[in-house]
């Protein structure tokens, strides 16, 4: 072989070589685009997908009213959201015990409330009325920790359990320093009821700050 044709097949190969290096290069930044494109798709939409989760899971609703109502009554928003979880999970209904609303106040509670609470216009029907049921709900829990005072697990189970029974556990505790949850509440439901509100609180604080007006 010549070393003209020598010299001509090493131009060649150094051709095609860097022709090849060149479209590995190409493709690489397309690769690297294409994903970056996906990249921003994927954290434009997680936020979204993220909310529309949470939504489900830990829906919030009415975030105006209870405002309202853990200032006029002097309650932790979470709280009230976390009763209204559990009672309603924010949707207006009726129990099979005749409790109306998304804080399942019953009838005969509603008429006691309103008589303290100075609603001489009240009507039962009012408590399809979110601005009513969420006032008397709060209505009751700031009764019931004032009751207790300030004991948050007490006012809790005295809101599915009722008050009489919380007031003989915590007797038959021997006082509310040494009720404990699981020991002293004879009621699966009320034991349950209290655990779900307690986890459920925190989790609105952690996901509702702002809506709930939690600093």
């Amino acid at each position: 072989m010549s070393s003209a044709t020598a010299n001509t097949r090493r131009r060649t190969a150094r051709t095609r070589a860097r022709r090849s290096q060149a479209r590995r290069r190409k493709l690489a930044i397309l690769l690297a685009t294409a994903l970056g494109i996906a990249l921003a798709g994927y954290l434009a939409a997680r936020g979204p997908v993220e909310d529309i989760a949470r939504e489900i899971t830990l829906p919030l609703k009415h975030e105006d009213i209870i405002r309202q109502q853990a200032r006029d009554k002097d309650l932790d928003p979470a709280l009230i959201a976390a009763v209204i979880y559990q009672e309603s999970k924010f949707q207006d209904r009726t129990s099979e015990a005749g409790a109306r609303g998304v804080m399942q106040i019953l009838p005969s509670t509603a008429a006691y409330i309103a008589r303290k609470s100075g609603g001489t216009q009240f009507e039962q029907g009012d408590l399809a009325n979110p601005q009513i049921n969420i006032a008397y709900g709060s209505w009751y829990l700031r009764y019931l920790l004032d009751h207790y005072e300030g004991n948050e697990r007490l006012a809790i189970a005295a809101y599915n359990g009722g008050e009489t029974n919380v007031d003989k556990w915590v007797a038959d505790a021997g006082g509310p320093e040494t009720f404990d949850r699981d020991a002293d509440i004879p009621f699966p439901e009320t034991r349950a009821y209290v655990a779900s509100v307690e986890e459920k609180k925190a989790e609105y604080r952690d996901n509702y700050a702002a809506e709930l007006g939690i600093r």
